[in-house]
Order: structure tokens, then C-alpha cells, then sequence
């Protein structure tokens, strides 16, 4: 038989196949009558009629194996994923925590795509929404989904206030730089007290976040149109 190239770029070689495990077969003199089909047949091989399905199947992996053959095990060949660490993308602008020169919120791991300023605006304008959205969450059996919910979009959101900031006139970055820290710096506190499952602290804080969220969203709206 050819050899065959498994998905780790290991050949081995197909044994002969004599018999199927899906094949139904009755034997009566001397011929193999197949119950998935209404007449009896002579086989060569090992006698039985193979189903359609299995037929179907055994063609689709010959194909597939001899198309993508050795290439498989070559990530970096293919253009659908990365074969190497993720790139962990920085800021420019001072939206970070003074003290301690990032955010605690900001989840490491996460592809940031390139969707142009416009994009960034849209999408910080969007995650806002959905940090509203997440009103329901904020209770006392819940804080740790709130936690997780907000580390993923708020991280998102820090990343593309950085790249608004960059792009707009000079005359209105502080004003910019200054809302993106009052919400950060509010963010990080809703955080700590969800990570601690303080109930109280985390509505009040939530409280708060949701007046900065509206804010926010008029502001990307403008923006938007502007940039």
C-alpha cells in the first residue's frame, strides 16, 4: 500500500482493509447478502457490502491526507494562526496607573487586531455598552464572572483609548487622557473589590462606573464622526 502522512508529519502505512465495523452481513450459501442493500453480491475482499456512509468516509480521509500531506505540521506555512508568543502591544500615552506603571486589570494573552482608529473608537464605544449591559452580574453570588467580564473588556478598551489619544488634535488629548484615567482608575477598584467578593464596594464602585460609561460613549460617538 502508498504510505500515508498522519496530521504530526508521521508516515505510516494503511493496512488492507477487510472488514468494516459498520458493515451488517448475513451468510447463506455461500454468499454474503448485505442488510444494506436489497440484493446479494460476490465480494472480492472480505465479502460484505460497505454502507454508504462508510464509503463516503474512507474517500474523504484518503483525500484529505494526501492534500495536505507533510505541510500540516507546518504552522507558520498555513496564514491561520501564530507559531509564536502572542505580541503584547504597549501605550504611549499616560493612561497608566502612576504607581504602578500598568493596570490591574489588563489580561495578558489577547490578540489585539489592527482595525484602524475609526475601529478602535467603535469598539471602545461597543465595550462600554457591554460593561452597562452587565449591570445584572453585579451581585453577591456573581462577582466573579463580573471580574472576568470586566478584565477581558476593559483591557480591549485600554489598548484603544491609547491609539485614539495618539491620533486626535494636541488641543484635546488632555481632556481624553484625563477620562480614560478617571475610568481606569475606577476600573481597578471595581476589580479589587470583586476579586475580595466585597458586595457593597463593588455596587458602589459599579455605581459610579456606569455615569463614566455614558460619558464615554458620547465621547467615541463624536470622535467617531471626526476622525
Amino acid at each position: 500500500m502508498a504510505p500515508l502522512t498522519n496530521l504530526h508529519g508521521v508516515s505510516k502505512t494503511l493496512s488492507p482493509i477487510t472488514c468494516l465495523p459498520n458493515a451488517h452481513m448475513i451468510q447463506k450459501r455461500g454468499q454474503i447478502v448485505g442488510l444494506m442493500g436489497s440484493k446479494t453480491q460476490n465480494l472480492s475482499e472480505c465479502g460484505i457490502q460497505t454502507s454508504r456512509r462508510a464509503a463516503i468516509s474512507l474517500a474523504s480521509i484518503l483525500v484529505l491526507t494526501g492534500q495536505f500531506n507533510n505541510n500540516i505540521s507546518l504552522a507558520k506555512d498555513n496564514g491561520f494562526w501564530y507559531d509564536e508568543p502572542l505580541p503584547q502591544p504597549t501605550v504611549t500615552n499616560k493612561i497608566a496607573n502612576e504607581k504602578t506603571g500598568t493596570r490591574s486589570f489588563i489580561k495578558k494573552g489577547i490578540y489585539m487586531a489592527n482595525i484602524g482608529v475609526k475601529g478602535s473608537a467603535f469598539r471602545i464605544k461597543k465595550y462600554a455598552f457591554d460593561l452597562l449591559a452587565m449591570a445584572d452580574l453585579v451581585a453577591e453570588d456573581t462577582l466573579n464572572y463580573v471580574r472576568r467580564y470586566l478584565r477581558l473588556k476593559s483591557t480591549f478598551m485600554y489598548y484603544d483609548f491609547d491609539k485614539v489619544i495618539s491620533a486626535i488634535p494636541v488641543d484635546d488629548k488632555q481632556q481624553l487622557t484625563d477620562m480614560a484615567n478617571k475610568l481606569f482608575d475606577n476600573f481597578e477598584k471595581l476589580l479589587e473589590a470583586a476579586t475580595k467578593k466585597n458586595f457593597p464596594e463593588a455596587k458602589s464602585y459599579y455605581q459610579d462606573t456606569e455615569i463614566m460609561l455614558h460619558e464615554v460613549m458620547d465621547r467615541m460617538d463624536l470622535l467617531y464622526k471626526t476622525i
